[in-house]
């Protein structure tokens, strides 16, 4: 009798070894090495809102503008939902950078940050007198900066306004507290953005995709949501305070790129798209692709959009994305 008893403990002993052993393996096993994965991106879910659309700037509102860093190491990026512009430029090495335009809302923190292109000297001008949020530029870019109609606000001019997030690798860690910078000019009037109804016509889209060299930027239409929810390099784009990102209207601004004499450390040519002139054009919006042309006379002047019979291709209200592609 006493024998079996000590039988009969003895299994429920290795039982609750077999199962508390199991759970503490669990619990004390070491990690894989490697970096962090950063947060996954939310899916658009049924019956999800977006987020606010960015009102029309109120008169008198300053602009920022603020280069954002978009390879994969960057991302999530902070802040840039509350932008009233977002465009997406090419870069060196075929990847993609972001310049965001702020006048409506400044949020508390934007970033990444990253160093400017000669690209922008040439579209910020439409803005009057832009503050210009960056991180170093070539030394070729310098004097082109100092020459252009900005507020120079980069981190070795305002560098109380950056702090880097020691969570992320360097150089993709720079933030930008807006509210330490000095304030940029007024939007001009004649060069703001102007929402309306869209034309009639059109090619029903549920996604649209740029490619570029070593970057993919897609668009997919979301009738629930309306709004075209942004991925990058295949993956939901995602901000860290405002998550799936995607505005109402897209532009695919087909531009001549050239190279210039900059090069980056590794040798490859910066790019420079050219966004005076005029070319053909895609308004993405209310789930059609509207063609057309865009024309910008002047620096100083904004880009218009007009179908093939001269109608306007107006935005709808909220946030827009500008693409610059060859």
């Amino acid at each position: 009798m006493r024998r079996g008893r000590m039988r009969t403990l003895f299994a429920a002993a290795l039982i609750l070894l077999a199962v508390f052993g199991t759970a503490a393996c669990g619990l004390f096993s070491t990690p894989r090495a490697g970096p962090p994965s950063p947060p996954e991106p939310p899916p658009a879910t049924s019956g999800a809102v977006p987020p606010p659309a960015s009102p029309t700037p109120p008169p008198g509102s300053p602009v920022l503008a603020v280069k954002i860093d978009n390879v994969s190491d960057a991302r999530p990026p902070v802040g840039i939902g509350s932008a009233d512009v977002i465009y997406v430029e090419p870069v060196e090495g075929g990847y993609s950078r972001l310049l965001a335009i702020f006048s409506s809302h400044q949020p508390p923190m934007i970033g990444p940050v990253r160093s400017a292109r000669e690209t922008d000297a040439e579209l910020l001008p439409q803005f009057g007198h832009p503050t210009l949020a960056y991180s170093g530029a070539a030394p070729e870019l310098l004097p082109v900066i100092a020459a252009a109609p900005v507020t120079d606000a980069s981190d070795a001019h305002q560098p109380a306004a950056y702090t880097r997030d020691e969570s992320r690798t360097v150089p993709h860690n720079l933030f930008l507290d807006p509210a330490k910078l000095p304030p940029g000019a007024p939007w001009p009037g004649q060069n703001r953005i102007v929402a309306g109804p869209a034309p009639g016509g059109g090619t029903p889209t549920d996604h649209y995709e740029v490619t570029f060299p070593a970057a993919t930027v897609g668009f997919y239409w979301s009738a629930e949501e309306h709004r075209w929810l942004a991925s990058m390099d295949g993956a939901p784009f995602a901000s860290v305070d405002g998550g799936r990102l995607g505005p109402p209207t897209v532009v695919i601004e087909r531009v001549k790129v050239r190279e210039s004499a900059i090069r980056d450390a590794a040798g490859n040519p910066s790019p420079i798209a050219e966004t005076v002139g005029s070319g053909a054009v895609s308004v993405l919006r209310d789930g059609r692709s509207f063609d057309g042309t865009w024309s910008r006379p002047a620096p100083d002047a904004a880009a218009t959009y007009t179908g093939p019979s001269g109608e306007p291709l107006l935005p709808a209200p909220g946030q827009v994305w500008i693409v610059l592609t060859p």
